[in-house]
C-alpha cells in the first residue's frame, strides 16, 4: 500500500487554528509536538510547517484562546508550552461544528456537479 501523500500550505481558513485547539484539547503541548502530532492523527497527510504553525499559535495567544509558558522538552530543550483556556475550548467546539457544515456542504457541491 502506497504512502499517502503530504498536504502542505493552504487549508481552509480557520482550519489550522482549529486543528492547533484540537490538539491541545488533550494538554499542553510546544509547537515541534503540536506539528508531530497533527501530522501523526492524520496518518502523515497534514505537515505544518514552522512558518505557519508559529505565527498561528501567537493569534490564538492574541485571542485568549491559548496561554503558554516556558518550560523543558522531553529532550531538555527549553521551550514554549501551549495550553488551551476555556474560551479557546469554546471556540474549538463553535469551530468544529462551522467546519462539519462547510465540509458537508461542498460535499453536497461535489455530488451534484
Amino acid at each position: 500500500m502506497s504512502k499517502p501523500e503530504q498536504i502542505q500550505g493552504e487549508f481552509l481558513p480557520g482550519t489550522l487554528s482549529m486543528l492547533i485547539l484540537r490538539t491541545l484539547a488533550r494538554g499542553p503541548l510546544h509547537g515541534y509536538a503540536i506539528a508531530k502530532r497533527i501530522k501523526d492523527a492524520s496518518s502523515d497527510v497534514l505537515a505544518i510547517e514552522e512558518g505557519s504553525l508559529y505565527p498561528a499559535l501567537n493569534r490564538l495567544l492574541v485571542k485568549g484562546w491559548l496561554t503558554a509558558e516556558w518550560g523543558l522538552s522531553d529532550n531538555n530543550r527549553k521551550a514554549r508550552f501551549y495550553r488551551l483556556t476555556e474560551e479557546g475550548r469554546r471556540h474549538m467546539a463553535q469551530e468544529a461544528l462551522d467546519f462539519d457544515r462547510m465540509v458537508d456542504a461542498i460535499r453536497l457541491v461535489l455530488k451534484t456537479v
